[in-house]
């Protein structure tokens, strides 16, 4: 009987947690993946929800939000858009910095790396983002000109739709160098990194990055406890060590 008791408490426990349990549906800056991956198993572990992650430019994911894509959470890859999407939302939810980026210039086939890679006479193609909208583009456009590399380097940028597809350029061999994210190089094994050469900050806009939770997000459980969780102590420890600063 008490056993009997016990597999039935058991069965209504798990049954209970799965009928409260949620679904947010997150857009995410394609350069976050690698630390929104193990984000995404943490909370689900922890909370009992479910999130269902897309990955793109946050350009096209703020173009996508206002034309009432049902998105529930925003992680950017700048800190203009969400603000602006937290001013048209009802729930007037303000912005968060979840993360600083850093911008590496990035070759998987060397074992050093400097600036003066750019400067190479037998370079053929440098792979970026494309800067209107991507941020990660924007500060390597940022680098280029600061470096007065603009004449040198025409005709060899090749432009991805965000830093993911540069990051695929670069590691494909399509181009030799590339200017991605810090956390997308630390994400691969140890003896797949290559080299990375990582800008002063001096050079580009500080690469501050925002989450904001939308309408679609107001109400739905699983979308307000991940936002809460992403400042969590956790969840900060997971960024940083994922290649990020933290604000």
């Amino acid at each position: 009987m008490y056993r009997l008791a016990l597999a039935f408490c058991q069965f209504f426990c798990v049954a209970t947690s799965a009928a409260w349990a949620e679904t947010a549906h997150v857009a995410v800056a394609a350069n976050f993946r690698p630390a929104m991956e193990t984000l995404e198993v943490a909370f689900e572990r922890e909370s009992g929800h479910d999130l269902q992650v897309s990955y793109g430019a946050t350009g096209q994911f703020f173009a996508q939000i206002q034309h009432g894509a049902p998105y529930a959470v925003f992680l950017a890859a700048d800190a203009e858009r969400p603000h602006l999407l937290a001013e048209m939302q009802t729930n007037r939810i303000e912005a968060r910095t979840y993360a600083i980026g850093q911008l590496a210039l990035w070759s998987p086939h060397t074992e050093a790396l400097a600036a003066d890679a750019l400067r190479g006479s037998g370079l053929r193609f440098v792979a970026v983002a494309n800067a209107e909208l991507a941020p990660y583009g924007a500060a390597a456009e940022a680098v280029i000109a600061a470096l007065e590399l603009e004449e040198a380097l025409a005709g060899k940028l090749v432009r991805g739709s965000n830093v993911a597809q540069a990051f695929v350029f670069v590691q494909t061999g399509n181009a030799e160098l590339g200017f991605v994210a810090l956390s997308q190089i630390l994400s691969l094994p140890e003896g797949k990194r290559g080299a990375y050469w990582l800008p002063p900050p001096e050079l580009y806009p500080t690469i501050r990055q925002d989450a904001v939770l939308l309408d679609h997000g107001h109400g739905n459980e699983a979308a307000v406890a991940f936002f809460q969780f992403l400042f969590s102590d956790q969840a900060r420890s997971i960024i940083e060590n994922a290649g990020y600063e933290l604000p």
